[in-house]
């Protein structure tokens, strides 16, 4: 079949073998290690030097490099009301068992909680009719993400303007304004009288966040200094440029820590807001060896068993992009910022780029130790990308950005990183995958590892990492389309959704894969939905399938589409189901299926997805709420 690149044919691949057919392994990256900062003023010192670089007479010319933030990932919270999860209801599509992880929409199996328009809504899921308990207006923000603890929610959005430049791009000279993050606890004891009982307010915008027990890690990522006035040119002329410049030069050279930190404060209910207070202490804040930006990565703990008060942050100098938790350890990764003229096109990218991951233990539910940083060379494409099994740290990354267009070289590698007395030191690679191609989708399940790249015909590759010196390829299954995300079902299926192509046509399409075998991968069915995508190939949030009936609810052209999914059966279709608005998520409770939209909550019946009942939101308090804004790139 010849290439198409428009089509975008993509490929399930990980690894090539490790002989000279497979490409040279690149080269090992060193070990990056942070760099404390002993005081206050050595912060200060740091700061001021490495911004005097960047001072123009706009302001401080090009902001921290960072790539979009993945949509934040949800799971499941704490059973109460006598349900458990995974018996009597489905959680969130976590990619770690024992790992919470943000979505729009938590239950505990009895209410349904989900934001919408701008609205906290409850709704009564205990039967098989749902019924709209309360809704509560939230405080004006983007991108509200729900975290269930118990009798305690936790909302985290962000406010303000959000620019999202593109990893290695060059620096912008507009200056990014800074985004305010808020966190807001309310309590949901009574699921009809929802309860806002504290906010917390803080510089910089809301990266992700990870739930264990009833710790919170919270990610923020602040754009410094935060509050310095800088000025502006009065007019286009020269003399009005310079006098700018000098102005700010001075402003910088003068300023004092306080400058430097991202701020936050607590509102309790009923009560005025606290005055602001650093987010982080100088002590508590590290900087890599290579300068990394003039940004602040941020994570709070916040313990929810003893309230919204953070009780330990730690900070590092850099981006945050991309964020990973185990039960034991949080990874925070991001592309090595690097500076480079206005006049350079995206199509070029800088030399020797890298991708700088973080490990912070959170084995102790009220405190964070960083415990080392490393690297791979070029870029991940979403937390799917890195993974740890057995104290060893996978990640898959590519080398050339995904921004860059189509037919650009490009390459893939597979690097295991394990914990040396305080950096992540590489163990092994398989190098060379896909090239020409970049990653799409990841997955690892156990010791076996999948990986997506761009390709005309879809080999699926099975690798054994259980040598992490030694990965080794194990089968390889040819196929024609990609799948943009990968399920496991049961210990030897694996589910594939993604995009077909056949003769010029394409769509969305589901493939269930034998790999008891991992030498003898095998497609066992597939079936098409028709022109178009779901919102699951870019969202695994929005993928459900509940292992006791086999059911597989996904969305799709406004609706959700329903199979049962097994060996015997292969993949049959059960119905559709349609409500006002267009559907974002489903899960299950006791005997229903539960799809939510914007417009609000429908059941239909577990075993037919046959209508049950209708629960419509309140309408928004307000128009749309903007989405991120993206920095355009600079003409060449």
């Amino acid at each position: 079949m010849a290439r198409n690149a428009a089509l975008g044919v993509l490929a399930l691949v990980l690894a090539a073998t490790l002989t000279a057919s497979a490409g040279a392994a690149a080269p090992r990256p060193k070990a990056a290690q942070l760099v404390p900062f002993r005081s206050c003023g050595d912060l200060l010192g740091y700061a001021k030097e490495q911004t005097a670089r960047f001072v123009g007479p706009y302001g401080i010319g090009g902001g921290t490099v960072a790539a979009p933030a993945p949509a934040p990932v949800a799971v499941a919270s704490p059973a109460t009301g006598g349900n458990t999860e995974g018996v009597d209801y489905s959680g969130t599509n976590n990619q770690e068992q024992g790992v919470d992880e943000p979505d729009i929409v938590k239950t505990d199996g009895s209410t349904l909680y989900a934001v919408s328009g701008g609205r906290l809504n409850a709704v009564d899921v205990s039967g098989t009719k749902p019924k709209l308990l309360d809704s509560l207006t939230l405080a004006p923000g983007a991108n509200d993400q729900l975290l269930l603890v118990g009798d305690k929610l936790l909302v985290l959005g962000r406010t303000g303007y959000w620019f999202e430049p593109l990893p290695a791009m060059p620096a912008q000279v507009m200056p990014i304004r800074p985004t305010t993050s808020t966190i807001t606890e309310v309590d949901v004891s009574d699921p009809g009288a929802l309860k806002v009982v504290s906010t917390l307010t803080l510089d910089g915008g809301y990266v992700d966040a990870r739930l264990v027990g009833s710790s919170a890690r919270v990610v923020v990522s602040s754009q410094i200094p935060a509050n310095l006035k800088l000025e502006q040119p009065a007019d286009a002329s020269q003399a009005a440029r310079t006098k700018a410049l000098d102005a700010n030069r001075a402003t910088v050279a003068s300023s004092h820590v306080g400058s430097w930190l991202p701020t936050y404060s607590l509102r309790r209910a009923g009560r005025h807001a606290t005055a602001a207070k650093p987010l982080v202490q100088c002590r508590s804040v590290d900087h890599p060896k290579q300068f990394s930006g003039l940004g602040m990565l941020t994570v709070l703990t916040i313990d929810l068993a003893k309230g919204l008060q953070p009780v330990d942050s730690v900070g590092v100098m850099t981006d945050a992009r991309i964020v990973y938790a185990s039960p034991s350890n949080l990874y925070v990764a991001t592309e090595r910022w690097a500076v480079r003229p206005l006049a350079a096109t995206p199509t070029v990218a800088p030399p020797d780029v890298t991708t700088q991951i973080h490990r912070f233990d959170i084995s102790d539910p009220d405190h964070m130790h960083y415990r080392g940083s490393g690297q791979v060379n070029g870029y991940l494409l979403d937390q799917w990308s890195l993974s740890e099994n057995g104290g060893v740290l996978r990640v898959v990354s590519t080398d050339a950005p995904a921004w860059w267009p189509s037919g650009q070289e490009s390459s893939s590698s597979m690097t295991t990183l394990t914990l040396d007395p305080g950096a992540l030191t590489q163990v092994g690679q398989v190098g060379g995958l896909g090239a020409g191609e970049r990653v799409y989708a990841v997955r690892f399940v156990g010791d076996i590892g999948y990986v997506v790249t761009f390709k005309q015909i879809d080999p699926l590759y099975t690798v054994d990492t259980s040598d992490p010196a030694h990965p080794r390829v194990l089968g390889e299954l040819e196929l024609p389309g990609f799948s943009a995300y990968l399920h496991p079902v049961g210990s030897d299926l694996l589910l594939g959704v993604g995009q077909y192509i056949d003769g010029g046509v394409d769509g969305t399409q589901i493939s269930l894969f034998d790999v008891g075998d991992p030498a003898r991968p095998a497609q066992l069915a597939r079936s098409t939905l028709g022109s178009g995508y779901s919102e699951a190939e870019a969202d695994h949030h929005a993928f459900l399938f509940w292992p006791r009936t086999g059911l597989l609810v996904i969305p799709f052209d406004q609706q959700a589409v329903g199979y049962r999914v097994s060996r015997s059966g292969g993949i049959d279709p059960v119905g559709k189901i349609s409500q006002p608005g267009t559907i974002l998520r489903s899960l299950v409770a006791g005997s229903s299926v539960f799809t939510v939209s914007s417009a609000g909550v429908e059941a239909s019946s577990l075993a037919d997805l046959q209508p049950q009942g209708f629960a419509a939101f309140p309408a928004s308090p307000g128009g749309p709420v903007p989405g991120p804004v993206p920095i355009p790139a600079p003409a060449p």
